[in-house]
């Protein structure tokens, strides 16, 4: 033990030695993309595209990726009744999806065309569609353990059609550098990526600085290159937070007030961005698990604990390069034996011998993603026995002033872990659709920031829709701060679709198909919209702008069997 010390000891010591600020986290800095920094760093570019994140992400036409994938495949969901279908045109892949009635008769057929397709293939596929300029998951998936096509993540708890948005906060972690428009779900600019694949900048940060002094020859005049970050020289937080940017999960990630998921830039603290929060374990719950929490995970291992933090992603990964299959159960020996010797393992030898000497293969098992079908992924708990339990310091995350949630990537060894109210508003909001116990602590932030300056838009409806579901006479209220949230921006199609609803109740109809058309005209993929914008042309006996509102809702969604029977009843 004392051996694991001391070289975590003088690994950290010589990390946090140095001065740590780097001058591309600055604002203005502008990104370059991979392939300048291929110029200088060809070895280490070429070996970076050739693993898991050089791959993360690329044009579904791409010759080397429709080698990968059956050009063909049909599946049928029961539940759905209904047809998905893959087909290939030339260099192009399409997904379909179509239903068929009692009698076989073809009730719908739609088909889009597959944009791009996020993965490496190490556990499968997925796919984007592209509709004008939103970005949509197809809902068939390839999947590269069992060799098939099947409904993609998340589809099998909801019936999306082509119509799942890319969310921001995802799309963000599985590419080099996206375009989402800020607050407008699916939404990108044109072009959607600057880089498709996680690419050198992911990590290093913003490359122009550090190219362009180089291209005019600057050195160093004392120390280290500071034009760009280099994580391996970074504290050890500073590096985690890289990490902990993708590979930590959440039941909610938060940003701060005024920043946005592109913001954050590696050598400066992710807590400056983001929040990721999680719902604290109970010891008595069943059905938890650490999977997918990278970082949590590593922290509630022995060896992260007797290194009091030291031991880091970097201690045991390579990200320039991947070993080979043939090498990954040496590679990761090597990486333990750094801290422990050969005679740390009290497994007989040729017991050790049998299984490759693999110490990840028993200490940190592969186990199945629960809604990820046919996936598997490594547990990043190291542990002594597979029955091993959750340690003490598992049910000891929070903290005083934040008793009912864990703050994953607070400051290190920090006693408190203080987050503004609007953070939290949000934060509760979400979490209390999985655990109506937050409900309170919801319904409180929100009392407590109804009462205090300054106006925010979230707040606005939030209490909007808060006295929509409240007494009659809350409804006057409810349209002030609905409308006051929209007046100043607030996007989400929901505020919208209140709105119209209280307008509704007041009896102000004709109000109310004009927020309705308004969100439309801002969220043009929002189902809810349309549907509540078609029932009040009907209730006025508008006929005809009825039909041409479902008309235009069953091209957008034809898999909605409640307004295409609509439809034919107004037809």
């Amino acid at each position: 033990m004392r051996r694991i010390f001391l070289a975590l000891s003088i690994f950290t010591s010589l990390r946090a030695a140095e001065n740590t600020t780097y001058r591309n986290t600055a604002d203005g800095v502008a990104y370059t993309g991979s392939r300048t920094c291929a110029g200088c760093h060809p070895k280490i570019y070429r070996d970076y595209i050739g693993t898991a994140m050089g791959r993360s992400m690329a044009l579904a036409t791409s010759a080397a990726h429709l080698e990968n994938v059956p050009p063909t495949a049909s599946v049928f969901n029961e539940k759905l009744n209904r047809h998905f279908e893959v087909s290939r045109q030339g260099m192009a892949l399409y997904q379909g999806e179509y239903e068929l009635d009692a009698s076989g008769q073809e009730v719908f057929r739609t088909a889009h065309k597959l944009e791009y397709v996020i993965g490496s293939g190490v556990n499968g596929y997925t796919y984007i569609v592209r509709r004008g300029d939103y970005l949509f998951q197809a809902p068939l998936s390839y999947y590269s353990r069992r060799k098939n096509w099947d409904q993609s993540p998340g589809y099998e708890f909801a019936d999306y059609g082509f119509n799942r948005p890319i969310a921001a906060a995802c799309i963000g972690c599985h590419s080099g550098r996206a375009q989402p428009v800020r607050d407008r779900a699916g939404l990108f600019g044109d072009p959607p990526f600057h880089e498709l694949a996680i690419g050198c900048e992911n990590c290093h940060g913003p490359g122009a600085l550090h190219a362009t002094e180089k291209a005019k020859g600057a050195v160093p005049s004392k120390g280290p290159d500071r034009s760009i970050v280099n994580p391996a020289k970074l504290p050890a937080r500073l590096a985690e937070d890289i990490c902990m940017n993708c590979h930590q999960g959440s039941d909610t990630r938060v940003l701060q007030p005024g920043k946005d998921y592109l913001d954050f830039r590696p050598g400066t603290p992710l807590r400056d961005t983001l929040a990721i929060l999680r719902i604290p374990l109970k010891r008595d719950a069943a059905g938890q698990s650490d999977l997918l929490e990278h970082h949590f995970s590593m922290q509630l291992s022995q060896c992260y604990r007797a290194s009091d933090g030291r031991l880091s992603c970097l201690t045991c990964h390579q990200i320039h390069s991947m070993p080979r299959p043939t090498e990954t159960a040496a590679y990761y020996r090597a990486r333990c034996l750094s801290c422990h010797t050969g005679s740390s393992c009290r497994s007989p030898r040729p017991q050790r011998l049998a299984r490759a000497d693999d110490c990840a293969g028993c200490h940190m098992p592969k186990r199945p993603v629960e809604f990820i079908a046919h996936s598997a992924l490594t547990n990043h708990r190291i542990i002594a026995r597979p029955d091993e339990q959750l340690p003490e310091e598992a049910f000891t995350q929070t903290t005083p002033d934040l008793p009912d949630l864990v703050y994953a990537n607070r400051p290190l060894h920090a006693a408190k872990a203080s987050l503004p109210p609007i953070m939290l508003l949000q934060a509760f909001g979400e979490l209390m659709e999985k655990d109506p116990a937050y409900q309170p602590r919801y319904l409180a932030v929100l009392d407590h920031l109804s009462k205090a300056p300054p106006d925010q838009p979230l707040v606005q409806a939030a209490l909007g829709r808060k006295m929509l579901r409240g007494a009659p006479e809350l409804n006057t209220a409810a349209i002030a701060h609905l409308s006051r949230a929209i007046e100043m921006g607030f996007s989400a199609s929901i505020a919208y679709q209140d709105l119209a609803e209280a307008l509704a109740k007041a009896g102000r109809i004709q109000e109310a198909i004009g927020a309705l058309e308004r969100g439309i005209a801002f969220s043009p993929y929002a189902p809810a919209l349309y549907k509540e914008l078609a029932l009040h042309y009907i209730n006025l006996k508008r006929y005809l702008e009825a039909k041409k509102t479902m008309e235009r809702y069953v091209e957008l969604f034809p898999e909605d069997d409640f307004v295409r029977g609509l439809l034919v009843k107004v037809r």
